[in-house]
């Protein structure tokens, strides 16, 4: 189940868009947590464009693993953000669940709860880990440079 409706359509990140004579990779992001003032505070230091060449195109929020799983499963996301200290399935566990389960699984980014949970996020095979409480502009990098990633793909 979905927490919010929140989900604006657009192309994956690899049509890249052309604007002002520069490449701008154009994202979808699902975001999961079982908080939504992570939520939140997860898009407030992300915004519309963590980097000069990366703009979220959009949003795709979700409180639970079977939203996720449903989600990635039905495809058009291009990179996922996973609160590790969400309750019952964290997302450092869904994360492993996604990487082993799903066939060319987006990279994913894992909040963990801790600096020092790093090799926690290691074992999940996450792509990248930012710990809480959420640093905007480590967040903001660690997006952008996903993207960029599945953009150079």
């Amino acid at each position: 189940m979905t927490a919010s409706p929140q989900q604006t359509p657009s192309a994956p990140a690899s049509d890249a868009l052309v604007a002002g004579g520069g490449d701008v990779i154009s994202v979808q992001v699902l975001l999961q947590s079982d908080n939504i003032t992570t939520r939140d505070a997860v898009r407030a230091a992300v915004g519309r464009r963590p980097a000069k060449d990366v703009e979220i195109a959009g949003w795709r929020e979700c409180a639970t693993p079977d939203a996720v799983i449903e989600a990635v499963e039905a495809g058009g996301i291009d990179l996922l953000v996973l609160d590790g200290e969400s309750a019952k399935l964290g997302g450092m566990g869904l994360c492993r669940q996604l990487k082993s389960e799903i066939h060319e699984c987006p990279p994913v980014l894992v909040l963990t709860g801790r600096p020092q949970d790093g090799w926690l996020a290691t074992w999940s095979m996450a792509d990248a880990a930012v710990p809480h409480p959420v640093d905007p502009i480590a967040l903001a990098d660690a997006v952008a440079d996903l993207a960029r990633g599945v953009a150079a793909r």
